[in-house]
């Protein structure tokens, strides 16, 4: 254990994981999504994949557990049950490309991937098609394949969302539920995987620490009737995360 501690200690960018891990939680406190968004494009910058996406699903799994039981008493179980239906055959194939793709290749993607997030997001674009059971199964099967091999299985189902005629309130539970199902699954793989190693355990606990803090905060900073002002500023911090990870200073 003693040894284990020594090496989280001493992991290079431990600083800028700190940094992205209270971003992240803040941006998940208030807006029930994110924390992905904001962490893994720096995180990938300082640990290689699988590593990367193995302390984000411990540290985002741990963090939000207190929220659960309100988001679960205002969210919609019955879509989020279709979700969670499509995302079980998706994410197996999203964690075998995990496994094998090149880390440059990896943050490329992770970066891209917040940023055309940020981009729908801002530009108001909208899913226009037929809404129900089919299509909440379908944006949880691609959740799971891009969450699986990036750790980012937000944008799909964030995407699928902005259609929704549900309040701000229930859409920000039904996030929050959806992630944290994510988290488990990815936690099991990982784990049967032999990634959760002793030492990335403790680098996942000792940034759970700015990630609750921070996500505390963002919790009660909530306010439904300030929601653009909470998006405005998700996705600046979202669209700055992915910016910073890019691989475009050292190969």
């Amino acid at each position: 254990m003693a040894e284990a501690l020594a090496a989280a200690l001493a992991l290079a960018g431990l600083p800028w994981l700190v940094l992205a891990a209270a971003l992240a939680g803040l941006v998940r406190g208030f807006s029930g999504f994110g924390s992905g968004l904001v962490y893994m494009p720096i995180a990938g910058a300082v640990l290689p994949p699988a590593q990367a996406v193995a302390v984000l699903v411990l540290m985002d799994l741990i963090g939000p557990l207190a929220n659960v039981p309100g988001a679960w008493r205002t969210g919609a179980p019955v879509e989020l049950g279709w979700l969670g239906l499509g995302l079980l055959p998706g994410l197996p194939v999203g964690l075998a490309a995990l496994f094998w793709v090149d880390p440059q290749v990896f943050r490329w993607g992770v970066s891209l991937m917040a940023l055309v997030t940020v981009a729908a997001l801002v530009s108001g674009w909208r899913w226009r098609g037929a809404r129900g059971p089919r299509t909440a199964a379908a944006a949880g099967f691609v959740s799971g394949i891009v969450g699986g091999a990036t750790a980012l299985p937000g944008p799909p189902v964030i995407l699928y969302y902005m259609a929704s005629p549900l309040p701000v309130a229930q859409v920000r539970a039904n996030l929050m539920l959806f992630l944290v199902a994510v988290d488990l699954a990815m936690a099991a793989v990982l784990g049967a995987a032999g990634q959760l190693s002793l030492t990335f355990a403790l680098v996942s606990a000792l940034l759970l620490v700015p990630f609750s803090l921070a996500n505390a905060v963002g919790s009660a900073l909530f306010r439904p009737e300030r929601s653009g002002s909470y998006k405005a500023l998700s996705w600046s911090l979202i669209a700055g995360s992915a910016l910073a990870g890019l691989p475009l200073w050292n190969g």
